[in-house]
């Protein structure tokens, strides 16, 4: 196997973990370019820095923010969550919605209903059901998780 054909282990590992600067060739540092220590390809080490540049050597946010590939705003929000939560404050956070935002409390009352009156409803002739009544589409797993959370409310 050549060289060239060798997948990097430390990206890989970057990848696995969620954890890889998809934006390494932002970062203009001259650190990051001249030094091995400092790797662009790793979010958290790339984030800690640019806040302690601004922190211990007194470079200006602007300046930062620019140097190390993200925005201001970024910034600031990578800051408060160092701040609030350490070094895990600089990991990537979860992505995508939190929890079911469909599943309103109303629809649940929907669902419940439906389900006391007709015992043996799939969650297949749920989602019909909910797509008919308020115009929305939710996939069948989200209609047995919602169902199970209410469940476990009940029994709490």
């Amino acid at each position: 196997m050549s060289n060239s054909s060798r997948v990097d282990p430390k990206c890989e590992a970057l990848c696995e973990q969620g954890t890889m600067n998809n934006r390494f060739d932002r970062v203009s540092d001259q650190l990051f370019k001249k030094e091995e220590f400092f790797d662009p390809r790793d979010l958290v080490q790339v984030r800690y820095e640019m806040l302690r540049r601004v922190h211990r050597e007194e470079m200006t946010v602007t300046d930062a923010a620019s140097v190390f590939g993200f925005s201001r705003v970024a910034f600031y929000d990578t800051q408060k969550r160092f701040q609030s939560r350490g070094i895990a404050g600089l990991l990537p956070g979860k992505r995508g919605p939190k929890q079911a935002y469909k599943l309103t409390p109303e629809v649940v009352k929907f669902l419940k209903e439906a389900l006391a009156q007709e015992p043996s409803l799939r969650p297949s002739s749920l989602v019909k059901r909910i797509e008919e009544h308020f115009g929305i589409s939710v996939h069948p797993r989200s209609v047995e998780r919602a169902l199970v959370r209410h469940q476990k409310k009940r029994r709490a």
